[in-house]
């Protein structure tokens, strides 16, 4: 399949985040935003990226009876893995500063996982990429809480903010996925769906 097929599906990106509606964009799809309350509840068995890929395909069964012919939806989930163990987003500001305490100084990896559905068939695909902290003073995790707001992030960051400005040292892996919706992957993926 090449790109210029892909203008025959209709596409339903499953999402809130303001970073993945720009990121699909930019890819040069066209898609409208849809979302449904899903219950990301799971069970503390999983791990890494067992996580996501579970979350996102949960999202995706959420619009199992909404399906046309030729639409197809996209779902993403992102958390961040450090010390084997996952954060998701912060409750508070209290929260928010014991997750980037727990990142200070340390690598962490950020896991999404994706699903693509249409009416009869699914794919799901994740991506994983190690990001490296350097160590962060209180009064920088309590001025970039205070002035950023980072509760709708895993982790309690934003790679394309300020913290990502001055904390991070080292990526291997892709930044888009840091962002919450691995682009390259993603494309390759449609690309075959």
């Amino acid at each position: 399949m090449h790109f210029e097929d892909l203008k025959k599906y209709h596409f339903i990106l499953a999402s809130k985040s303001p970073r993945r509606q720009f990121l699909l964009k930019d890819l040069g799809l066209e898609f409208e935003v849809r979302t449904k309350e899903v219950d990301e509840s799971f069970s503390p068995d999983l791990k890494a990226e067992q996580i996501p890929l579970y979350l996102c395909e949960k999202k995706a069964h959420a619009f199992d009876d909404d399906l046309k012919d030729n639409s197809v939806v996209i779902t993403a989930d992102t958390i961040v893995w450090v010390d084997n163990k996952v954060l998701n987003k912060p409750e508070n500001f209290d929260d928010a500063v014991r997750m980037l305490k727990l990142l200070s100084g340390k690598m962490h990896e950020v896991y999404t996982g994706v699903c693509l559905k249409s009416k009869n068939k699914i794919s799901s695909f994740y991506a994983v990429t190690k990001v490296h902290f350097k160590n962060l003073t209180d009064e920088e995790i309590n001025y970039y809480i205070s002035n950023f707001h980072p509760y709708d992030k895993a982790g309690a960051y934003g790679a394309q903010e300020w913290i990502g400005y001055i904390a991070v040292e080292k990526i291997e892996g892709s930044y888009f996925n840091v962002m919450g919706l691995p682009l390259k992957e993603l494309y390759e993926e449609l690309l075959k769906f």
